[in-house]
């Protein structure tokens, strides 16, 4: 049956190794390219400007029954210029760094923009809110990887013979794949900021499938982090995501019913992104959230925490700075269960008429806590406090309505009783609101894992109707 997220061990870096592609561009190129492009801009009419110029590079190996069954290899560069005319605007993109290529795309934006209806609310973000003449920290977000194909596909093969070694029952795989990719930015406009960084994400993955005939079920496990150091071993992948597979096997329906919800962390972490959809900007000024005016108002339970933390050292949701150079900081979306802050951008924000929050391109790292966790409510612990009722490791469907909060999604697990897993289960449905999911959180584990730029731990919800047969 499925436990915690495994522990984080170091994957060893012994293999024949060589960096995976290099930079063709400084940060000194790239800010030089941008300052150039604002110059065009303001050479064509433009009032205000920002520029990106930004270039990635990549591999990916799968490998699948023990034979490599693709290499990737990926290489893209893009200079992006948003002009504004008054309070017009207008957007372009070239991937030809040369001066006639970058002039042309400058005026293609200001031709885009003479067309555009005037909006009271477009322009850059106020100069006092732009990280310029900060002391921005180094959040150390670049790690190559030293990785040839060849090497790649020696740890997936790792991962994936670990998977077959776990049981008999572990017959086909739909693979094992590593990935490495890095890339970097420099953002910039009429205002005087110009400033960017360079970042890397890197991860293993493996997907076995256990049993045979009309019982195969297949699941997968993955690690994933900005160094490769901090990855964790191929070998415990494969082996955890084949415990998962087996685990699965003979599954069976339930009834329809009114039960308990234990959510696994990396399934919880998509509540935290409906929350924090409902409270974006675009959602709230279009009138598109079932949180309007949630602001100050009790949404999730009264224990309840959530922290946006843009400023941790390593994690793929942090910055120092939005996608429009404003500078970011540390504060408490959720205290108490009481909304404290949306996310938005400048333009967001000034459609309803407030501040930006440094969220413009979206949320940064964000943690979700109880006040009632303790440090050993562990995933046994929270299955105890499920006592009996679903445990859920994997939904189905985006069957989500912002607008009313309805919430509905296929979901695959295992039925719990007296604390104890019982048999899997699938083909079912949990349905609720997600009003009434927010309020009726009962417990945040203390087995947390991070999924993207979220962390939680395992998430109980009380009274979700599980639809099943009859």
């Amino acid at each position: 049956m499925p436990g915690p997220p495994i522990p984080a061990a170091r994957v060893r870096r012994n293999e024949e190794c060589h960096i995976v592609g290099r930079f063709a561009y400084s940060k000194s190129q790239f800010q030089d390219l941008a300052q150039q492009a604002l110059e065009q801009a303001r050479r064509a009419g433009a009032s205000d400007a920002q520029v990106e110029v930004s270039e990635g590079q990549g591999m990916s190996v799968g490998v699948r029954n023990g034979q490599i069954e693709n290499v990737e290899h990926n290489r893209d560069k893009s200079l992006s210029i948003t002009v504004y005319l008054g309070q017009r605007r207008g957007h372009a993109s070239t991937s030809d760094f040369s001066a006639d290529a970058i002039a042309r795309t400058a005026r293609a934006a200001l031709d885009i923009a003479r067309y555009t209806a005037e909006d009271d609310c477009a322009g850059l973000p106020d100069a006092a809110q732009l990280a310029i003449g900060c002391d921005l920290p180094d959040l150390d977000l670049h790690h190559p990887w030293d990785l040839t194909p060849q090497a790649a596909a020696k740890i997936a093969q790792r991962a994936e013979r670990a998977a077959f070694a776990v049981d008999a029952r572990i017959r086909n795989s739909e693979g094992a794949s590593v990935s490495a990719q890095e890339s970097h930015f420099v953002l910039a406009n009429s205002l005087g900021f110009c400033d960017g960084y360079a970042s890397s994400s890197h991860s293993v993955s493996c997907a076995p499938i256990a049993g045979s005939g009309d019982d195969m079920q297949r699941d997968y496990w993955w690690t994933t982090q900005c160094d490769p150091a901090d990855l964790t071993a191929p070998e415990a992948v494969g082996r955890y995501a084949a415990q998962r597979a087996l685990s699965r096997l003979k599954a069976r329906k339930l009834s329809t019913r009114k039960c308990p919800v234990l959510f696994e962390s990396p399934l919880a972490s998509g509540l935290i992104g409906s929350f924090t959809h409902a409270i974006s900007g675009g959602a709230l000024y279009r009138k598109s959230s079932f949180l309007l005016d949630s602001l100050g108002k009790s949404v999730w339970a009264d224990h309840i925490d959530l922290i946006e933390d843009p400023l941790l050292p390593k994690r793929r949701g942090s910055s120092p700075f939005d996608s429009e150079g404003v500078i970011t900081r540390k504060r408490s979306l959720v205290e108490g269960g009481v909304v404290q802050g949306y996310l938005l951008g400048t333009y967001s924000a000034r459609k309803l008429g407030m501040q930006t929050t440094g969220n413009a391109g979206g949320a940064h790292n964000l943690l979700l806590q109880s006040r009632l966790t303790r440090p050993d409510d562990d995933l046994p612990a929270m299955l105890r406090k499920l006592d009996t009722g679903l445990f859920a490791i994997e939904l189905i469907g985006h069957g989500i309505n912002y607008v009313t909060g309805d919430y509905s999604r296929g979901v695959m697990g295992f039925w719990v009783e007296g604390g104890e897993i019982r048999y899997p289960v699938h083909e079912i449905t949990i349905a609720g609101n997600l009003r009434d999911m927010l309020r009726n959180v009962v417990a945040v584990g203390a087995d947390t894992y991070t999924y993207g730029s979220k962390t939680t731990g395992s998430v109980l919800i009380d009274g979700l109707t599980v639809g099943g047969t009859g």
